[in-house]
């Protein structure tokens, strides 16, 4: 890990001590943020070239399940941060003064940043498609208009990474970074979720809004411009992380009632009971068993796809029916807020709704599967067995 386990526990505290006020309003979570930022955190994937602490995906992955215990919404408003970093650590893909200029801004405040891809009309770029919002070449740059859905933390973000064409011909495609706050950004406060409600997943409108010329990232063709599900897998699994931090959050409340209640009739806590023994090993099974595929599989497995989003749809759908698990055993208590398990509930419905979804995410797998199976029936000597119909 790249920081002390002590000093990461006291950031996690003070990130769940906010957590359920802004819960409840909706608000932008400004105190959780500001812990993460003072604590080092949302520059500690910073390639050490630029002096940083270089942290890598697995380290990533464990910083982000230690903040979704204490907020998922914090935790995902601060991995596409880290994410940021780590791609220009491996990719140099960013102009150089225009990335050294907000690590300068990094020392100020918190520098977000997140990219605003999905569309009203497209949907999530990886079912395919190009973005219908446009950028003009003007005499200083370019200007952007469109309009971009869940926006995770819309109103702190310092910039948008906006996925736009260009006017040109031929048309590129490209990543615009649009510093918040400038004339023709409007921020449509849509954001009404189930769970995850702290993370302001707003849409956000931009009309004709004007930036440098230097402003943007991989500029390129419309052939190449697709999102790359399997290439972007071990990022979407460290991306579940903080959804396991989600489950153990609900995982510890589930196990304080069960050691704190202690019925008159029974004379010691429920916890000594056979039902909540076992209730306690299904949920127990479920998380370490989900923790377990994550990082395996990030700790050896970041080469092949297939095994990465295997590991994440299983770990997801293990971590939501951890979370139902315990809510059901516990009954009325579960769902009433003071626990706390209602909204680690509501939360971990977001756990599998990422880009690429379920469906994509098989799909992906059932492709590879065939092509495995004709690969291998090519290279045997016994010829594949032909099947015939009536």
């Amino acid at each position: 890990m790249v920081l002390d386990p002590r000093q990461l526990d006291q950031i996690v505290r003070a990130v769940a001590d906010a957590a359920p006020e802004v819960d409840r309003s909706g608000a932008f979570p400004w105190a959780g943020i500001r812990a993460v930022h003072a604590g080092g955190l949302l520059e500690s994937t910073v390639a050490k070239r630029y002096g940083g602490r270089g942290a890598s995906l697995l380290d990533t992955a464990h910083i982000l399940a230690a903040l979704g215990r204490g907020d998922p919404s914090v935790a995902l408003i601060t991995a596409m941060t880290l994410f940021n970093h780590l791609a220009q650590a491996s990719r140099n893909h960013w102009p150089e003064d225009l990335y050294l200029s907000l690590l300068a801004e990094a020392k100020e405040r918190p520098l977000l940043l997140n990219a605003a891809r999905v569309e009203p009309e497209l949907g999530s770029p990886a079912r395919g498609g190009l973005p219908a919002t446009r950028a003009r070449r003007t005499a200083s740059g370019w200007s952007i208009s469109g309009r971009k859905r869940f926006v995770t933390g819309a109103h702190g973000l310092t910039h948008f990474l906006v996925w736009a064409h260009t006017d040109e011909a031929p048309t590129r495609v490209g990543t615009f970074v649009v510093p918040n706050g400038l004339p023709g950004i409007r921020i449509i406060e849509n954001w009404d979720s189930l769970g995850m409600r702290a993370s302001g997943s707003h849409d956000v409108e931009y009309e004709d809004v004007e930036i440098p010329l230097q402003n943007v990232v991989d500029l390129t063709g419309t052939e190449v411009a697709q999102q790359d599900n399997r290439g972007h897998a071990a990022m979407t699994l460290a991306l579940t992380s903080l959804y396991l931090g989600v489950a153990e959050a609900a995982q510890a409340a589930f196990s304080r009632f069960a050691h704190e209640r202690v019925p008159t009739n029974l004379g010691h806590p429920i916890a000594r009971t056979e039902r909540f023994v076992t209730l306690s090993g299904e949920i127990d099974l479920l998380i370490g068993g989900a923790r377990q595929l994550i990082f395996d599989a990030l700790s050896t497995g970041q080469a092949d796809a297939e095994r990465l989003v295997r590991a994440r749809l299983l770990a997801g759908r293990q971590l939501r029916d951890a979370v139902q698990l315990a809510v059901r055993g516990l009954g009325n208590p579960g769902l009433g807020a003071e626990l706390g398990l209602e909204r680690h509930f509501r939360d971990i419905q977001a756990v599998l709704v990422h880009a690429p979804q379920e469906d994509t995410t098989i799909s992906l797998l059932g492709r590879a599967a065939f092509d495995r199976w004709q690969r291998d029936a090519q290279s045997s000597s016994v010829e594949p067995p032909v099947l015939r119909t009536a």
